[in-house]
């Protein structure tokens, strides 16, 4: 029992080291460089901790109450909604008028493909009368059996 405050000191410190460290640089509070923050956290704790938490609150209420379309936390959003108007790429099978290509396709009759006239390799009784060729000097040698 007699460690709890120091271990709820260590969970402050370590709560604002963070919180500080996540911070935008371009929005820390008081005009104070992330740096300076990090030092008074570590150098005095509980003040430090306590100092980041009170004025790191106070600025992000501030910035809410000057932007009122940020976010309920004080953050702005990520990325902007989509515009309606702006296309960008959809996929396929998200995309209507593919689905409908796809649709179109399926419901016409398949038109006979005319067949390939065969080929000396395609014919049974090729050049040797349909036996298998011998080896030749020119592949190479053989394994032996």
């Amino acid at each position: 029992m007699r460690y709890l405050p120091f271990v709820l000191l260590l969970a402050l410190v370590i709560y604002a080291l963070v919180d500080c460290v996540r911070h935008d640089d371009d929005e820390m509070p008081v005009g104070l460089p992330k740096a300076i923050w990090v030092i008074l956290i570590i150098v005095f704790p509980a003040a430090g901790a306590a100092a980041w938490l009170v004025v790191s609150r106070v600025n992000r209420k501030a910035q809410q109450a000057a932007s009122p379309g940020s976010a309920s936390r004080g953050v702005p959003p990520v990325r902007p909604a989509p515009r309606r108007g702006v296309s960008r790429p959809v996929a396929p099978d998200d995309d209507p008028e593919f689905l409908a290509s796809l649709e179109k396709r399926l419901r016409q009759p398949e038109t006979p493909q005319p067949e390939p006239s065969p080929t000396e390799e395609d014919e049974p009784d090729g050049p040797t009368g349909g036996q298998a060729s011998s080896p030749t000097d020119e592949d190479g040698p053989q394994p032996s059996r």
